[in-house]
């Protein structure tokens, strides 16, 4: 057996000790501050059994290995519907952000340490009502205010902001130069005078993303995590840490012996649905895709275990997934008929066709819209010409709004 093998053997048997505590069947019924109190005690356990922090330093409270231990983890811990949503974005990219630019060291430390218990969460503050998916045309701004910075402005599907303590910021300090170049980079505290947190109830029932609004919010300069006007840089180094996460074939939704088990209950012209040819073309299919998108999985991870970094294929994994869970769970909706109106806003979307479905679509948008990992694709994969910009190089005061 590999030290690889070995330590996901490891992995699964220690995850599979925590499912009477913290599986699914145990969440079943919990307020979402109950689940979150259940998922602090989660994190907790993680830290103190050596899974927390897989892939980051000793001496900030980590485990000092590779990113393909953390991978092999997470592929494992995925499988138990475990309360560990809440610190997702906060441990994926704020917290290595901070370590990465944070400059007082003892902050750092402490943050860390806090975030890798599950005492603390951080959330990222980027999009905006008026710059989504274009980061650099975001209108925050921080204007100077005697030795720190005064921040006045709105950001919008900030995940987890009700329930966070600190966050990463991106801001514009200076709209006179290009947009790319003029944007800062901080941290700041949730609960700070002029921060004011809403909930935004989507479509599944939830309220996990919030709006955020700045009103004359004072940081002092120790807050900045970027040269002044060298935020975009900072940004780009934050989303690209989302590279190293485990991913699923099945878009997070229902996996497929899911539907071949619906298919073999539900009728359809009068016998069962898994003998319908068009059924089972679409079990064909999308047995085909998923195993496709598993050997990119599995690339990635080979890629990282000989030292080189998985290149943009991932982008495919996401736009592929999460369009075909989207439809798949349509396709099991109509054939459950008048049934499959049933909507349960409790249920899982990895377990319920209603509650994948209706989520989907914020897959679809968060961590990347699917018209952004189109370009990606193109551009990056195909080698396709950028698409025109017209405000390249214009100052962002003056581009028209």
């Amino acid at each position: 057996m590999s030290d690889l093998e070995a330590w996901r053997a490891k992995a699964a048997a220690w995850c599979e000790s925590m499912v009477p505590q913290f599986g699914k069947a145990a969440r079943k019924g919990l307020s979402v501050e109950e689940d979150l109190a259940l998922g602090r005690r989660y994190q907790k356990a993680k830290f103190d059994a050596g899974f927390a922090g897989i892939n980051w330093p000793t001496d900030l409270g980590g485990q000092g290995l590779g990113h393909i231990e953390k991978i092999a983890f997470e592929a494992e811990e995925m499988k138990h519907g475990f309360p560990n949503v809440y610190f997702g974005i906060s441990l994926g990219m704020p917290v290595p952000v901070l370590m990465q630019f944070g400059t007082d060291r003892e902050f750092v430390k402490e943050r860390v340490l806090k975030a890798l218990q599950g005492e603390e969460i951080w959330c990222q503050l980027f999009s905006e009502p008026s710059g989504g998916t274009d980061l650099a045309g975001l209108r925050t701004r921080a204007e100077t205010d005697g030795n720190g910075w005064k921040i006045n402005g709105q950001k919008v599907w900030t995940s987890w902001a009700q329930y966070s303590d600190y966050g990463v910021i991106v801001v514009r300090t200076d709209p006179t130069v290009a947009k790319h170049k003029g944007l800062t980079y901080f941290w700041v505290d949730m609960k700070a005078p002029g921060v004011t947190v809403r909930p935004i109830k989507l479509a599944g029932g939830d309220s996990h993303v919030n709006e955020v609004f700045f009103d004359d919010v004072r940081i002092g300069d120790d807050h900045r995590m970027s040269p002044v006007g060298g935020g975009f840089a900072v940004a780009m180094a934050t989303l690209m840490i989302e590279r190293y996460v485990a991913t699923d074939s099945a878009g997070f939704g229902p996996h497929l012996d899911l539907f071949v088990d619906l298919a073999k209950e539900v009728r359809l012209n009068g016998r069962p649905a898994i003998e319908d040819g068009r059924i089972r073309q679409q079990i064909a299919r999308n047995y085909a895709m998923r195993a496709g998108l598993d050997s990119i999985n599995v690339r990635a991870r080979l890629m990282m275990q000989a030292g080189m970094t998985p290149g943009p294929e991932g982008s495919l994994n996401k736009l592929v997934a999460v369009r075909s869970r989207q439809k798949l769970s349509e396709l099991a909706i109509d054939l459950q008929g008048a049934g499959g109106f049933a909507f349960d806003a409790h249920a899982s979307p990895k377990d319920d066709w209603a509650s994948s479905w209706i989520n989907a679509p914020t897959g679809r948008i968060a961590g990347g819209s699917d018209e952004t990992l189109l370009n990606t694709i193109a551009e990056r994969i195909l080698g396709l010409p950028q698409d025109h910009r017209p405000d390249k190089g214009v100052p962002f005061n003056e581009i028209p709004a």
